[in-house]
């Protein structure tokens, strides 16, 4: 028996500023959950095409690196900031590169970037306060992460579409 996918946060309505910007968090990062449903570890490595290393596991990680720059270390007391994967020496892509060794390691490390996001902006309730850490209001940093996530999920839509022909948000 099939599984049933997980419910996906809709298109947010119209309504307050807050809600409207996380709505459309929720959205995409569902949107990008659902391009990795069902498939298989070596299938989410698969790259889109080459010379490219990009792959929905590469987008997932990419997008954990995301989450950590624009939305939970703006808003930490730590003002030393670190990448997830690492230090990008010599324009290394330690997000995008991986393996299917990398699976399970990558999605529970996006999960826990995506809490942590949603934990730090729960502590902000004025969208115009300034980060302590980039010095940019949490409005700027959240939709600068919407916006990263709109623009990854194309790339997502087009590399699900190569594997299986799967189309749509």
């Amino acid at each position: 028996m099939a599984e049933t996918p997980p419910a996906r946060a809709e298109q947010p309505e119209d309504g307050d500023e807050r809600s409207i910007v996380l709505g459309w968090l929720a959205f995409h990062r569902d949107a990008l959950r659902s391009k990795c449903d069902a498939l298989t570890p070596q299938q989410l490595v698969d790259r889109s095409a080459d010379p490219s290393h990009l792959s929905l596991l590469g987008l997932v990680r990419h997008m954990a690196e995301m989450e950590h720059a624009y939305g939970s270390w703006p808003l930490e007391e730590d003002p030393d900031f670190q990448w997830v994967w690492g230090e990008y020496e010599n324009d290394a892509e330690d997000d995008i590169d991986c393996t299917a060794a990398d699976v399970d390691i990558s999605f529970s490390t996006w999960i826990d970037e995506r809490s942590k996001t949603d934990a730090a902006v729960a502590r902000w309730p004025d969208l115009a306060a300034v980060s302590p850490n980039n010095k940019r209001s949490i409005r700027w940093n959240l939709a600068k992460l919407v916006g990263e996530y709109a623009r990854h999920n194309g790339h997502a839509d087009i590399i699900r579409e190569r594997i299986d022909d799967q189309t749509g948000e």
